[in-house]
């Protein structure tokens, strides 16, 4: 009787070894975990220092320079008619496999599964597995010599020669840690007669009202022995738990099967804000034609329909997400690896990140291709909360060659992780590489590269789409982000496609956050401004007291181009000089999240025209000045605040518009919003100037305007006014400021604040004399566990808030400290001389608050 197959992991007893290069130390039969990395085995075994902390990474730089061999032992006791195969995913990334001696194989791309038939190799009782592992850099190098170097941003290391984590490299946000190891599990595969290959699921939506799934189940045969008949059958079970579909074919030899489902009125899956995310469960098996199992696999699906679709317009060209049939406003993030070593991950911590971005009213991640394709608990985690992704395949910042063995690891590392990738119904685009064609347009690639050398062009404009329809047609594709087409020549037209700005980071000119709303692209696929990590993290990973930003080793932890010198031009234009760390953490960290809610307040305020964006980024893989919103300590910065307020289900900005200004609210609910609007320009005592009341009425998932007279926008004295307009029925409102924070007259007495113990943490009671603007806890000081309920609270004359933290001290009183509860009304009366950066007059900012 044939056996059902057994999966044996070769998780344990592993060592690992350096076995040439310029390492400072030796290293012999060291204890090895798998998944790993030999940087993680030396850190475990206190042969180094933590490379998150201090400049410890700059001395790693000798790990991608040699190489290493794991070894592990194991015993085996075959059945007579076992087929058996060595399965690896992530071998990272250059390695020669050999059991007992025999090569078994070789790896050479860190993005796809190896599976190796190794039953000759076996032999009864003891084992010795082996897996030699050329240094990565070594083999980048080999690569350029033999093909030729093509042009690469981001470091100095020719990333673009290996299909390795491209970031592992160094990034302007993450730190040189090239390594290698068997970064994902190992295990034996087992098996008898037959077994399931890689099954490609299609599921479908048809008119809404049946849903329709399609496998496409290879059978594996051994490859000895009668090819016996098999049976395959599959069962759909609905979110309550009863069968709804199940199908079974007869008994064949046919070594591929298709497999149909049909599911009458399904349950439909849709991205978070619009509606449930139902999951049924799939099960494929594989039987003997006795009915014994032979093979299954289990997996979630979902029934709906989506992607991007782009419509020729009397503008240029569209760009706008649709499930089911209807757009749906993208309000998105980047993501890049949640750790320079993502063996570390848990589902545990992937599933904070994805609620961090649920929780800030995010409906898509975009995985950024520079880094990995995700776990299947990323995935999981993100069809369960009803995240949409966006999926870069791994092609990011480079010209990539076209050659031998090049191409052919590009395809099958495609092929792997489209069909590995399309049960997620939360998966709805591929991406084919990032800022690639605008690479070799705007950057001086195609300078570099000699006429007729193919620099990827082929990948994106036919091998990756050619994939995509013909593996998984039910996601949409684009070649590149930013993509216009017809692409190469113009790959960022704002009138078509999506754009990259950054602009507003890089330019000296337009770096001012208020320049977001210099054009209005069509879709904002990446833009976004820094700031550091929060104090607990930094002091986590900093030990010199005091500390200071510019510090060798806090500038070790800032690796982005002139960093520093773009965060001080972005808050001179605001705000005074900081005269201490605390206020030069408080002013870039408000600065960051200002930018963000401008951005995205501008883009949103033009919906439809604009089909939303994906702010860079959400995460952090170590401690860092960064564009994230969520630190490498897991800590929120006050830009998730602003991302919380500006991705609100209803939105109200003030925004410029023909020479004035307008009230813009974007409504991104199902129901109409009918209100009256209250108009008023105060000063900020209080006092009301001019006052009026406008009918407002905003269609379900629309944007509407309404222009604002010059009497409310025009003041008498810009620095004692501003303009408030507000719901007579809802706690919605927009807040605008006539002139900089640095020229205006905010009282530095403004708040009286008071702290009371309550159940779980500490409530703080803010109550404002005259205007104070964007108040802040920055509670990790107090606790570094500390988390606040709201931040960037601005609160007008006579007005009272609250902000609960939670935490476990028990010291109330040390969450009023200076330090900790930080206002702009705080950084004006303390801050030095103002440095004016930009030479022409600043516009006056907008906020879009949460009222008290």
């Amino acid at each position: 009787m044939p056996s059902a197959l057994r999966r044996t992991p070769l998780d344990s007893g592993w060592s690992i070894s350096i076995t040439d290069g310029p390492a400072p130390f030796e290293v012999q039969d060291l204890p090895a975990e798998v998944p790993g990395t030999l940087i993680t085995d030396l850190l475990a075994a206190g042969l180094i220092d933590d490379p998150y902390v201090d400049d410890n990474e700059h001395a790693l730089s000798w790990t991608g320079e040699v190489g290493i061999r794991y070894r592990t032992e194991f015993s085996w006791d075959p059945a007579p008619d076992d087929e058996v195969d060595l399965v690896a995913h992530e071998v990272d990334t250059i390695a020669e496999l050999r059991l007992n001696g025999s090569v078994i194989g070789t790896a050479s791309n860190q993005h796809r599964l190896w599976r190796f038939r190794v039953a000759d190799a076996l032999q009864p009782g003891r084992n010795v597995l082996e897996v030699q592992f050329t240094a990565p850099l070594a083999a980048a190098r080999a690569f350029e010599a033999q093909h030729g170097r093509l042009p690469f941003s981001g470091n100095k290391l020719p990333y673009n020669a290996i299909r390795k984590m491209a970031c592992n490299f160094g990034w302007d946000w993450g730190p040189v840690l090239t390594t290698s190891g068997l970064s994902g599990p190992v295990q034996l595969e087992s098996w008898s007669a037959a077994r399931l290959g890689t099954i490609r699921p299609q599921v479908t939506v048809r008119d809404g009202a049946q849903g329709e799934v399609r496998l496409d189940v290879p059978v594996v045969r051994a490859q000895e022995g009668p090819q016996a008949d098999v049976r395959a059958s599959a069962r759909l079970t609905g979110p309550d738990g009863a069968v709804v579909a199940q199908t079974q074919l007869p008994a064949t030899t046919d070594e591929q099967l298709i497999l149909e489902l049909v599911v009458e009125d399904p349950q439909l899956w849709w991205p978070r804000g619009y509606g449930e995310q139902p999951l049924y469960d799939l099960e494929v098996m594989l039987h003997s034609a006795a009915g014994d199992v032979l093979d299954s696999r289990a997996s979630r699906i979902g029934f709906r329909s989506a992607g991007f679709v782009q419509r020729d317009d009397e503008h240029g060209r569209s760009f706008q997400a649709e499930v089911n049939g209807r757009p749906v406003l993208i309000k998105g993030a980047n993501w890049i690896p949640e750790d320079c070593f993502p063996s570390r991950l848990t589902r545990e911590r992937l599933a904070a990140r994805i609620q961090d971005a649920a929780e800030s009213g995010m409906n898509l991640l975009r995985v950024w291709g520079g880094g990995l394709y995700e776990s299947e608990d990323f995935y999981e985690l993100c069809d369960e909360q009803g995240i949409l992704v966006w999926q870069d395949f791994a092609l990011a910042c480079a010209a990539y060659s076209e050659v031998e063995p090049m191409r052919r690891e590009i395809e099958a590392e495609a092929r792997h992780q489209i069909v590995r990738l399309a049960w997620h119904p939360s998966l709805i685009h591929w991406n084919g590489s990032n800022e690639n064609l605008v690479g070799h347009r705007a950057w001086g690639w195609s300078e570099k590269i000699e006429e007729g050398v193919g620099w990827g062009l082929h990948y994106y404009d036919e091998l990756l789409p050619g994939l995509v329809k013909e593996l998984d047609p039910t996601r949409s594709y684009s070649p590149s982000s930013p993509f216009s087409r017809p692409g190469v020549e113009n790959p960022q037209d704002p009138g078509s496609g999506t754009i990259h700005q950054w602009g507003v980071w890089n330019d000296p000119v337009v770096g001012d956050p208020v320049h977001y709303r210099d054009s209005t692209p069509r879709f904002a696929a990446e833009f976004g401004f820094q700031a550091p990590a929060t104090w607990a993290t930094i002091s986590q990973a900093v030990t010199e007291r005091p500390l200071d930003e510019d510090s060798p080793v806090m500038l070790s932890h800032q690796k982005a181009f002139e960093g520093q010198q773009k965060l001080r031009r972005a808050y001179r234009n605001h705000l005074p000089e900081p005269t201490s760390f605390d206020d030069f953490l408080a002013s870039t960290q408000l600065m960051q999240a200002r930018a963000l809610e401008i951005g995205i307040g501008h883009y949103r305020s033009h919906w439809p025209f604009c089909g939303g964006t994906i702010m860079w980024q959400l995460n952090d893989c170590w401690p860092v000045t960064s564009w994230s919103a969520v630190d490498g300590g897991g800590r929120r910065k006050p830009l998730w605040y602003a991302l919380r307020s500006v991705h609100a289900p209803v939105l109200w900005t003030i925004q410029p518009r023909d020479g004035g200004w307008s009230l813009c609210i974007g409504n991104d609910t199902d129901e109409d919003l009918v209100t009256t609007a209250i108009l008023e320009r105060r000063r900020h005592d209080g006092t009301v100037l001019h006052a009026l009341t406008e009918p407002l009425q905003v269609p379900a998932r629309q944007s509407a305007e309404l222009p604002l007279p010059a009497e409310l926008t025009i003041p008498e004295d810009p620095a004692a006014e501003l303009l408030v307009c507000s719901s007579a029925d809802s706690p919605h409102r927009a807040v605008h400021h006539f002139c900089a924070d640095k020229d205006s007259a905010l009282a530095p007495d403004a708040l009286e604040a008071s702290s009371t113990r309550v159940e779980g943490g500490v409530e703080l009671r803010l109550t404002a004399r005259s205007t104070v603007r964007d108040v802040m806890v920055f509670a990790d000081k107090v606790d570094p566990s500390a988390r606040c309920d709201r931040q960037l609270v601005t609160l007008l004359a006579g007005e009272t808030a609250t902000v609960r933290i939670r935490t476990s001290s028990a010291d109330a009183e040390a969450f009023l400290a200076p330090e900790v509860l930080i206002s702009v009304n705080d950084l004006l009366a303390r801050g030095g001389p103002c440095v004016q950066e930009d030479p022409s007059p600043t516009t006056p900012t907008s906020t879009a608050p949460a009222a008290p």
